[in-house]
């Protein structure tokens, strides 16, 4: 037995913290996350020594584009699950031979980034404006120097062979110019345009938001009924009676059909006098307006029309161009002088209360009930927004909408799960034209002269499948012809196949994406969208670090390592439901890491540190254990080919599982502790040779560790082995 020990070289236990960061740098000195080095029989550099390496022979490209993390990030539970998944999928198609690109980079994240610089800033006692923009831009580019890539950092110890040497950021040179061209080609078209409109407005960050970027929270508040003359409405804002120029009723409502057209008589405050006088009533006329818009059975079934505060107000307005538009709140969350000296200058909140008091001293309030709604919060500060009138750029969103729509409909994009197609739909066809503009300094200036402005973060991220791959310097706007002096990579690497991506961004990302590669590629920029699961607490609520709920993976590679982290995440992604986290399965999978490195000591002890894989058929006995642990290992590869493909990570993860801790460790295994014979000790490798290369897209850590102390000849790397194939004949080794 000391003679065999000897041959092994696996230490007695798996100390993941010993290998891992060896390993990882094992990978990229290969050179393999890069698919330029994927072309067969290229010279490889390994331990300083050139080796000339045969690979499986590329027969396609697979490429999966990072979503870009933002610079102020750092890895959550949400990145790693994805990560491991998209890792999954790139490492299994490397092994099968494609020309893998699996590119990374990080999102400038405009409002976020300026948010977190502004901070430090004011802790120093300074703001931007004592900076001015150009040396607040250089501040932020000094930050983003120091902490944006700590997130990239944190891929590579969780495992992820993505191409460095191609690693893109938003704000690159050659990324503003693909912006700009975006913008430019819109404008020409028609399709941008600057004008007023009711906009989402953050008083904290000053500036303008897409609905996209907002976020919501149920509130306790009140519901006003307010007399309106012989009409009576219901309300819970209003502080926004100041800007009403009109009253809506649905045109079938028989109610009020007689008020129609009408110009009707009503009691309101008189806001000409100071706060600290007694409330006076002031008589004034208001029209009465049909509008679809106007729900019979909300409420008293009539509106009160607020075009500058109200998103579906303006749209009243934009149908009935008789209705005023009056803005009586600011962009800093005051009333203007529009409301009157009487409420000019107080908070929203005050002028509320204000003129709540004097509407009841008037005999105006009919009566108050509780209510519960949602108000909208900026994403970034969870400052309440507010709808106001502001001069925007917007871009037209017809026509891009419709290309979007064809493309899911078609089957040219498919959403996986497919519930998520028709969330996509929903939104596509009720789309508004999008406000790209930002009044803030970090981010992508409008390319219009004398414009202080900058796009929306978004704008640019709808176009990271094109612009990280070379668009538009390296080809034409529809892919007609490439200049091989700018590069390759869009002619080689568009269209992309996966996007994997989270829920909450499909409308937000996913539809811009899409959108812009048909619009100026003329194909989307993938295949396929695979949504993963949302990971909650185990109680089954969301994440919070504020609320210290949130987990830190890194802490978990810390404890567990990488490997029994992905085996975690992985683990508990089954059928697309949502994962109620567990610690313990991360637990579990460090216990499997330990049990594969014993069953692989086991063995290399049982052959003597000959590992033959050369079979000879037919099986001695086609009924016995030999013959039958081949045939499930056979019905393994099978099952795991097809979850993968199907996306169904979690269930090719418990199949591995079952099949190497059950039917190879506890009954094969032991039953070859009494069989000593050549046919036995060939199953125990090839079954083992087979399994690591099953797991490796899962764990590719221990799997890679292993690989590269068994005693094969010709040895690759297992991060380039040859993935099993699938067989159908009970005759060929499908190692």
């Amino acid at each position: 037995m000391s003679n065999n020990a000897e041959k092994i070289d696996l230490e007695p236990q798996y100390d993941p913290k010993k290998v891992e960061d060896r390993i990882y740098k094992l990978w990229e000195n290969s050179g393999f996350f890069n698919p330029d080095n994927l072309d067969s029989g290229k010279l490889k550099v390994e331990g300083g020594k050139k080796k000339k390496t045969t690979l499986n022979t590329p027969h396609s490209t697979f490429t999966i584009v990072v979503p870009p993390p933002n610079i102020t990030g750092s890895l959550h539970m949400g990145h790693a699950l994805n990560a491991t998944i998209q890792d999954i999928l790139i490492r299994k198609k490397r092994m099968e031979g494609y020309k893998t690109l699996w590119l990374p980079g990080t999102d400038h994240a405009g409002i976020a980034t300026q948010n977190v610089v502004e901070k430090d800033l004011k802790k120093q006692g300074i703001s931007r404006h004592d900076l001015g923009r150009e040396k607040f831009i250089e501040k932020i580019m000094e930050w983003k120097e120091k902490y944006g890539n700590i997130i990239l950092d944190q891929f590579k110890k969780l495992g992820a062979s993505m191409d460095w040497s191609r690693t893109r950021f938003t704000m690159d040179a050659e990324y503003q110019k693909a912006v700009e061209e975006a913008f430019i080609h819109y404008y020409k078209k028609g399709w941008i345009y600057q004008g007023e409109r009711t906009v989402n407005w953050c008083s904290r960050c000053q500036t303008s938001l897409s609905d996209l970027e907002l976020e919501y929270k149920e509130e306790k508040g009140k519901f006003y009924y307010i007399k309106y003359g012989p009409l009576t409405i219901g309300t819970v804002r209003p502080e926004t009676k100041l800007g009403d120029t009109a009253l809506a009723v649905n045109p079938k409502d028989q109610r009020y059909k007689k008020y129609v057209g009408k110009d009707i008589l009503i009691q309101s405050v008189d806001n000409s006098i100071p706060r600290d006088k007694p409330a006076n009533p002031k008589e004034i006329h208001i029209r009465v307006i049909a509008d679809d818009a106007a729900d019979p059975n909300f409420g008293t079934g009539i509106i009160k029309v607020t075009p500058a505060h109200d998103h579906a107000d303006f749209e009243i307005w934009q149908r009935h161009q008789e209705v005023p538009i009056l803005k009586v709140i600011g962009e800093k969350g005051r009333m203007t002088d529009k409301a009157g000296i009487r409420y000019e200058g107080m908070k929203i909140l005050e002028a509320r209360e204000q003129i709540v008091k004097d509407l009841t001293e008037l005999g105006l309030i009919e009566r108050i009930e509780d209510y519960a709604h949602n108000i909208s919060l900026c994403y970034r500060c969870e400052t309440v927004v507010e709808p106001l009138l502001s001069k925007q750029w917007f871009l037209k969103m017809k026509e891009l909408a419709e290309l979007a729509k064809k493309a899911v409909e078609s089957g040219k994009v498919k959403f996986h799960p497919e519930r998520w197609k028709n969330i996509f739909l929903d939104w596509i066809e009720n789309i508004r034209d999008w406000n790209i503009s930002r009044q803030i300094w970090w981010g992508h200036r409008v390319p219009i002269e004398g414009e202080t402005d900058v796009l929306d973060t978004w704008f640019s991220s709808a176009l990271w499948p094109l612009a990280t791959l070379g668009w538009p310097q390296s080809c034409d706007m529809k892919h007609e012809t490439c200049d091989p002096k700018n590069g390759t990579d869009l002619k080689e690497f568009y269209q992309t196949q996966v996007l994997s991506t989270a829920r909450d961004i499909i409308n937000l990302w996913v539809s811009r994406m899409i959108f812009s590669g048909l619009e100026f590629m003329a194909s989307p920029p993938f295949s396929d969208v695979l949504v993963h699961a949302t990971i909650l607490t185990k109680d089954g609520k969301r994440m919070s670090k504020s609320l210290g709920t949130g987990i830190d993976p890194m802490t978990l590679i810390e404890k567990y390592g990488a490997d029994a982290t992905r085996f975690g995440l992985i683990w508990q992604s089954m059928g697309g439901q949502d994962i109620h986290w567990a610690e313990e399965h991360v637990v579990a999978g460090r216990k499997f890491c330990n049990k594969i490195w014993n069953i692989t000591r086991f063995i290399l002890l049982k052959t003597e540190g000959n590992l033959d894989t050369n079979f000879i058929f037919p099986f001695k006995n086609e009924h016995g254990a030999n013959a039958q642990l081949h045939y499930q290992l056979i019905a393994l590869v099978q099952g795991v080919n097809e979850d993968i493909e199907k996306f169904d990570f979690g269930q090719a993860l418990h199949s591995i599982h079952e099949f190497v801790w059950h039917e190879f460790a506890d009954k094969f295994i032991e039953y070859s502790k009494t069989n000593e014979d050549r046919e036995t000790k060939q199953i125990l490798a090839n079954t083992l040779l087979t399994t690591l290369k099953l797991l490796h897209p899962f764990m590719p850590f221990i799997t890679e560790e292993i690989w590269s102390k068994l005693p094969i000849e010709d040895k690759k790397m297992l991060i380039i082995e040859s993935w099993p194939e699938q067989e159908s004949s009970k005759t060929n080794y499908i190692g």
